[in-house]
């Protein structure tokens, strides 16, 4: 009887493998957050998300972009060689990072308008060169189609920053427990996927080989040239708002903003983050063979279409009543926030993963033209915006429509049309 319940084909299996890890791992900090906001402060959360943002920034473009490229080369022995060019491109930039964090730590600080940002910078070359290690690693056991590894990585890292948040927030640690637990799964997880790399001596079966660095690095040179200026755009339009509200506003909104973002992305990115890791290893696997990808294209985005349609609409409705009930009454305006914010946020979910089409074509200068859109459209968010609440519905608006505009051109290159 069990057996006639499993999924039948291989993409469908390897989505419920990993929308399990990431269903449990997102089930804990869900369970939490509720005693979390009772603990941390909108402000501590507002230092929070200004490190984290810096992190993700930064941490985005720390390879060069080449990890996306370990899914592409037809043998192993290239992809893992696409690793180490990564990692060597990480490491230097991780130690360019601290040298300009000691050379300008007080003008970087005034800039980011938060004084208790301070201290923490000196962690951020640690934190994105763990962010490096981790992708590259994330990306190898993809290539391998290791999605019940992966899917065991994501319940650790959770596992152990929500233990340690709670602990370190009933210790009075304050933004800091948030940072240092934070760091902690980091180092955790990644750790427990380099124990794996090296148990089954793949390390040594792939040595360094530099004459092949220069070879690859020539062949996947569309990755820097286009993806890492795309990439930024991109990343920095998510993760700006958080920094802008800590500047431009003050520290309680930024926290208010990035709850909403944090309990979003829970909805949204359990099957989000699933179908992205099989539908790149399936649509690269098969436009290699046929040129395109139409079939997988369109029975992806019909899942995600139907699978977040009812969960959006029912946070529309109730989010202001839902966010006073669970978090409590000061982090009411974060579900005003999730209301305007959820349209947007629906259309992500369908677009993200398809939208990895743009790297399988090699359309790297597309991507990076949208993804300076975005970037540009956090800007007059901000600019034109009068108060917190005009922003967030400038920053729905505006990206909304580009995300839309990223589903027709993925499809486009699947060759949907």
């Amino acid at each position: 009887m069990l057996n006639k319940l499993k999924p039948k084909s291989e993409f469908s299996r390897n989505v419920l493998t990993l929308m399990t890890g990431t269903t449990i791992a997102q089930a804990i900090p869900i369970a939490i957050s509720p005693i979390l906001t009772r603990i941390y402060t909108p402000e501590d959360f507002g230092v929070f998300a200004l490190y984290m943002s810096i992190v993700a920034i930064l941490g985005a473009i720390i390879s060069g972009r080449y990890e996306l490229a370990i899914m592409l080369p037809q043998e192993d022995e290239d992809a893992f060689q696409l690793l180490y060019l990564a990692l060597i491109i990480a490491l230097f930039f991780s130690i360019f990072t601290l040298l300009i964090v000691f050379l300008f730590n007080r003008q970087l600080t005034s800039l980011l308008g938060n004084p208790e940002i301070s201290n923490w910078l000196y962690l951020i070359p640690v934190s994105i060169f763990l962010t490096a290690l981790f992708q590259n690693l994330y990306y190898w056991n993809n290539r391998k189609k290791s999605f019940k590894k992966l899917a065991q990585i994501k319940v650790i890292q959770s596992t152990t920053t929500s233990s340690s948040n709670l602990i370190l927030g009933f210790s009075n640690f304050a933004a800091s427990g948030l940072i240092l637990s934070s760091l902690l799964g980091q180092v955790l997880s990644t750790a427990t996927l380099l124990k794996e790399l090296c148990s089954k001596k793949v390390i040594s079966s792939y040595p360094l080989q530099h004459h092949k660095l220069l070879l690859l690095a020539q062949k996947y040179s569309r990755f820097p040239k286009f993806d890492v200026l795309a990439t930024l755009s991109n990343i920095s339009a998510q993760q700006l708002p958080n920094i802008f509200f800590n500047a431009l506003f003050n520290a309680s909104t930024a926290g208010l903003y990035y709850l909403t973002q944090k309990t979003l992305a829970v909805p949204m990115g359990i099957v989000a983050t699933a179908v992205s890791d099989v539908f790149k290893q399936r649509a690269s696997e098969v436009y290699a063979v046929d040129g395109n990808a139409k079939g997988i294209y369109i029975t992806t985005f019909k899942k995600l279409f139907l699978i977040g349609l009812f969960p959006s609409l029912f946070i529309y409705f109730y989010a202001v009543d839902l966010f006073t009930f669970i978090f409590g009454t000061q982090w009411t305006t974060a579900g005003l926030y999730v209301q305007i914010l959820i349209p947007m946020l629906y259309v992500r979910f369908i677009s993200s993963p398809l939208s990895f089409m743009l790297y399988i074509g090699e359309k790297q200068a597309l991507n990076l033209f949208l993804n300076f859109l975005f970037f540009i459209s956090i800007i007059f968010s901000f600019y034109l915006g009068k108060s917190p609440e005009d922003v967030v519905k400038l920053i729905s608006i505006l990206s909304g429509g580009i995300y839309i505009i990223y589903i027709i051109v993925s499809a486009r290159i699947a060759k949907v049309f």
